[in-house]
């Protein structure tokens, strides 16, 4: 039984998640053209409402059943697999876990699938700054239960920029948790969907201003 462990998300979170797709969206225009990529990105929203999660590689998948003979699908695959993602690290990423690896445990926690979304804790350097203590679920707001059996704790601190997900955290394992905000990204950005939620424990505006956070 820990005293304090602490939880981070990892696209948008800890992670330029919009950049990589914006880069993956110029790239995809530049091999196969506007028509195609409108295709792709069609086909990466219908599977994300479908899964709940943002899953690029199944998008791949399912791009290539449209277009078999596009010889430019192993090009898109390799893109996607090789990203340079140490380079999309928000800026003090690394400090942020380190300042709290010194108070307690601290774990990735993320949705995604069991193939890219690994790769991109591996090579971003994530994984390995926190002792590859990772977690990743379909929907990690289902699997507190699991997640008490792994990193048991009195108290937990959960790092988010989805207020739909500390919201429903918050509702389950009420004062045991700490709730942070990272306004990053544009699921942050969209007021629409904040409006929906209270407000989170804390509120930051980067992720680097996690720095300044005390823990009980």
């Amino acid at each position: 039984m820990h005293k304090v462990v602490f939880f981070f998300d990892v696209d948008n979170t800890l992670l330029d998640n919009d950049r990589v797709s914006a880069a993956l969206r110029e790239f995809l225009n530049d091999e196969v053209g506007e028509h195609r990529t409108t295709t792709y990105w069609k086909i990466f929203e219908e599977l994300r409402s479908e899964l709940g999660y943002a899953d690029y590689l199944g998008a791949l998948q399912r791009y290539r059943s449209k277009f078999p003979y596009d010889s430019h699908v192993l090009s898109l695959s390799n893109y996607l697999i090789n990203y340079p993602f140490a380079n999309r690290l928000f800026p003090n990423s690394l400090d942020v876990l380190d300042k709290f690896k010194q108070i307690g445990p601290v774990v990735i926690l993320t949705d995604g699938d069991a193939v890219f979304q690994p790769r991109k804790i591996e090579r971003s350097g994530i994984g390995e700054a926190v002792e590859n203590n990772v977690l990743i679920y379909i929907h990690k707001e289902h699997e507190l239960a699991d997640i008490e059996r792994r990193y048991p704790a009195e108290h937990y601190y959960l790092f988010d920029d989805k207020l739909r997900i500390l919201t429903a955290i918050k509702k389950q394992w009420q004062d045991r948790v700490t709730t942070v905000f990272v306004k990053q990204g544009h699921y942050a950005e969209d007021t629409k969907e904040i409006s929906r939620y209270p407000d989170a424990d804390i509120s930051i505006d980067r992720i680097g201003n996690a720095l300044e956070i005390e823990t009980r």
